[in-house]
């Protein structure tokens, strides 16, 4: 059965390696039948959450930006996959804030049940993305209905553009794709 599924690519450098594998991902995913929007946060307008809460109030953040058009994305998607490059051995900081203003969601009926990571990291070690994943994974328990159900990690891609030329990475993500 065929899924809404949106894949958020973090990294604000074009044609980054999180890129590839995202897009290698998206490419899985239509090519099983799903519904894929991949999203980037390049040239995105996102502020950082104040902390104000208002959006537990009213349901809506008082800041004005990008992030209400996201928001509408990601709360009708069933399945989202965050690519983010793994920065010391955390998610990237446009990401985490990214999930911050996405408190609105809480007590809406979103629609969203998987979440999956997509990491690349210089460090080819599986413990250089255990911080970002358990990040991810605060934010995934917060909300009830979804679980976080899997992570593609490339490590050891120390340079810029090159996941291509890492065919086992690749292959991941795609078959990610294919598999949701």
């Amino acid at each position: 059965m065929a899924k809404k599924v949106l894949i958020i690519s973090t990294s604000l450098r074009g044609g980054s390696n999180s890129d590839i594998l995202a897009n290698e991902c998206a490419k899985g995913a239509k090519e099983a039948g799903h519904d894929v929007e991949l999203l980037s946060l390049k040239g995105k307008d996102i502020k950082y959450c104040i902390g104000c809460l208002s959006c537990q109030r009213n349901g809506m953040c008082v800041l004005k930006d990008d992030v209400a058009d996201i928001m509408a994305k990601v709360k009708d998607a069933e399945v989202i996959v965050y690519a983010t490059p793994i920065y010391y051995y955390e998610m990237c900081g446009q990401m985490k804030t990214l999930l911050d203003r996405l408190n609105p969601l809480y007590s809406t009926d979103y629609s969203f049940r998987d979440i999956y990571m997509i990491a690349t990291a210089a460090e080819n070690d599986e413990s250089a993305f255990e911080k970002a994943y358990n990040g991810l994974q605060g934010w995934v328990d917060c909300f009830e209905k979804a679980s976080l159900k899997g992570m593609v990690g490339g490590g050891g891609i120390d340079a810029a553009n090159i996941a291509a030329s890492h065919v086992d990475v690749m292959k991941k993500a795609y078959e990610l794709g294919r598999e949701l």
